[in-house]
């Protein structure tokens, strides 16, 4: 339970209290606006006020449809005044998805923005412009009866945030003021927020970073600052943004951070605490940073954050950041497949229960029994817990090791893989920024990783050398058969790595080493033929390696079967791997071929007919 001293019973109220206690005090700023909280709870209030009399109460949903901006924050304050909850729509979605998500709730208002008055798709629902409330406010005199205090309680819904699909419908969570609640709790309490902190807002309004960015600050009375669009996207300006501005706690998602850790950071500086989360954190901070990180695990499903931890700088360890520990009113339980608790150490399936789970999935009641499940270990009755869908285990010194998603776990050449530690293992090395992993089923059974990396500005770096690092910590079947160079990965609203956009490996992409040389002779032009199309290449150097580009042994098996049908000759498994460049190999078949040829040549000679021999017969001259 929440402790007895939060009488509040939603963050609404908290702002409110803010905002009679410093109503000049700034509560949100960016570049072209600045709110104080006086302006941020009058702008909400109006809102508010509109919203009640179109019969917007508790556990009535709201579509907020608004770029990241200081509006975005008033409209999602104002209908949580007005008692309802609001659902984060993010104007960039396409429109088919936004019309369903409207569609599914349903909607009975949307409050936007004009800027995006376009992107918002029609249906039955009213709209109200937050850019017009002023207006809107004057035209209605019956407002002033509005103002009449809602009976919320922690119970009701405080947001709906829709997410990805299995089943290729996204689905909406529910999440209720005691859980949005519990999360700013902890959150002050974990990094003691004071009104003088100046915090960072970079997430856009559907990804539910933003519900973890926005309130436990503004519950608190500090300061709320957002950089533009074209800052958050690139590691070095935001970096240059979060130190011009003083900025004292920020989040940003993992693929950022690992980004600017990479960067060189003046001393001195305001920031004390970076927070990080929505993807798997591969590296560790490097030692002398002036702030500390804190990496952060969580799912929708249970109010943004499930646990935190720090990181410290660990250049010798092999395994990824962990994930921390349970928040505060949260439990983690790690369970196989029985649902019986696994022993330290051991992987299983994490459950998490408490406070912060949700209340559901809107409108999917069955799909809500599968993954919402009674919790056999809670000491009330009806309590629950969440099957994430997530492997992890339990750390000696009780933090918990990310193993990643079980849908990720995948089978090459009959061992089991988690492409994730494959990552782990690439952004060790010293000129790769950042990497992520997948696999590509070549052929039924033929499954590949691919590395996909992006590296140190003007990076030597050579296919054999980075090979080379990876034999030296991984098993062979999980280096990756090809490595893809980027200038950077793709990355979805939420921050979060956009596999789906990760371009094909090809002859411009694919890393390869720098000594190449064209193939000089008939028999390597045949040979590299034959390569090219098992490492699924347009074409292969005289000097490549079968195994540098992909290679495996059974590959090695069909391309001794393919010499066999092209020569046919009979070359050993263990030829390829004494002989696996193009070069060397197209020698090795030379030899058996003038070796055959010989063979077939002294087998002719021996059954062409001689001159018919002689017998002495005893007649004749002596």
């Amino acid at each position: 339970m929440l402790p007895d001293k939060i009488k509040f019973e939603s963050v609404a109220e908290l702002v409110a209290s803010q905002a009679a206690a410093t109503p000049d005090a700034v509560a949100l700023t960016s570049a072209t606006r600045v709110l104080s909280y006086k302006e941020l709870d009058e702008r909400a209030s109006a809102l508010a006020d509109v919203l009640r009399v179109l019969g917007v109460g508790p556990d009535v949903v709201i579509g907020l449809c608004a770029p990241r901006s200081p509006g975005m924050v008033v409209g999602a304050l104002g209908i949580l005044k007005a008692g309802g909850a609001y659902l984060p729509l993010d104007p960039t979605y396409p429109a088919a998805r936004l019309a369903f998500v409207l569609d599914d709730g349903p909607v009975p208002v949307v409050v936007t923005a004009l800027s995006v008055k376009g992107q918002v798709p029609t249906g039955n629902h009213q709209t109200i412009f937050l850019d017009d409330l002023g207006r809107v406010v004057h035209s209605r005199p019956l407002l002033h009866s509005a103002r009449a205090k809602v009976a919320v309680t922690r119970k009701n819904l405080a947001y709906v945030i829709y997410t990805s699909g299995s089943t290729g419908q996204p689905k909406g969570v529910e999440i209720t003021h005691e859980s949005l609640l519990n999360l700013v709790h902890w959150h002050r309490h974990a990094f003691p927020v004071t009104p003088a902190d100046r915090a960072s807002q970079v997430a856009k309004v559907g990804f539910d970073a933003a519900v973890w960015e926005i309130w436990p600050y503004l519950a608190s009375g500090a300061s709320l600052h957002m950089p533009d669009d074209e800052m958050v996207s690139d590691p070095e300006s935001l970096r240059d943004w979060l130190v011009a501005q003083g900025i004292t706690i920020s989040f940003i998602p993992t693929p950022m951070a690992e980004r600017l850790l990479t960067l060189p950071w003046p001393s001195g500086i305001a920031l004390r605490t970076m927070l990080t989360g929505a993807d798997t954190l591969h590296c560790y901070p490097p030692v002398g940073l002036p702030f500390l990180l804190v990496n952060n695990y969580g799912l929708t499903e249970c109010a943004v954050v499930t646990t935190s931890g720090p990181v410290y700088p660990n250049v010798s360890t092999d395994r990824l950041p962990p994930i921390g520990r349970a928040i505060t009113n949260t439990q983690v339980y790690i369970l196989d497949e029985s649902g019986r608790q696994v022993s330290m150490g051991t992987t299983g399936e994490l459950h998490v229960g408490g406070l912060g789970v949700a209340r559901g999935y809107r409108n999917r009641p069955k799909l809500t029994a599968v993954k919402f499940i009674p919790n056999p270990f809670g000491a009330q009755p009806g309590e629950r817990l969440f099957k994430t869908g997530d492997l992890a285990k339990f750390l000696p010194d009780g933090q918990i090791a990310f193993l990643g998603h079980m849908h990720d776990r995948i089978k090459v050449r009959g061992f089991r893989v988690e492409p994730n530690e494959v990552a782990a293992a690439l952004n060790m090395h010293p000129h790769i920024e950042q990497s992520v992993v997948v696999a590509r089923e070549v052929t039924p059974g033929d499954t590949r990783l691919i590395g996909y990396f992006v590296p140190v500005p003007q990076s030597p770096l050579t296919l054999r050398e980075l090979r080379n690092f990876l034999k030296a910590r991984l098993p062979d079947f999980m280096v990756p058969a090809k490595f893809v160079r980027l200038e950077k990965l793709p990355l979805i609203a939420n921050g979060k790595i956009d596999r789906m956009s990760l371009p094909p490996a090809d002859d411009i992409n694919t890393l390869r080493d720098n000594a190449c040389a064209a193939t000089r002779t008939d028999m390597e032009k045949t040979v590299a033929t034959m390569l090219a199309p098992l490492l699924e290449l347009d074409y292969v150097d005289v000097s490549d390696n079968f195994f540098s580009l992909g290679g495996h042994s059974l590959l090695g098996a069909q391309l001794v079967a393919r010499v066999r049908d092209t020569f046919g000759i009979e070359i050993p498994l263990r030829v390829v791997f004494e002989a696996p460049s193009v070069a060397e190999l197209s020698a090795e078949i030379e030899q058996l071929l003038v070796a055959k040829r010989a063979t077939i040549r002294e087998s002719e000679a021996q059954d062409i007919p001689g001159p018919t021999p002689q017998t002495d017969s005893g007649i004749g001259p002596r």
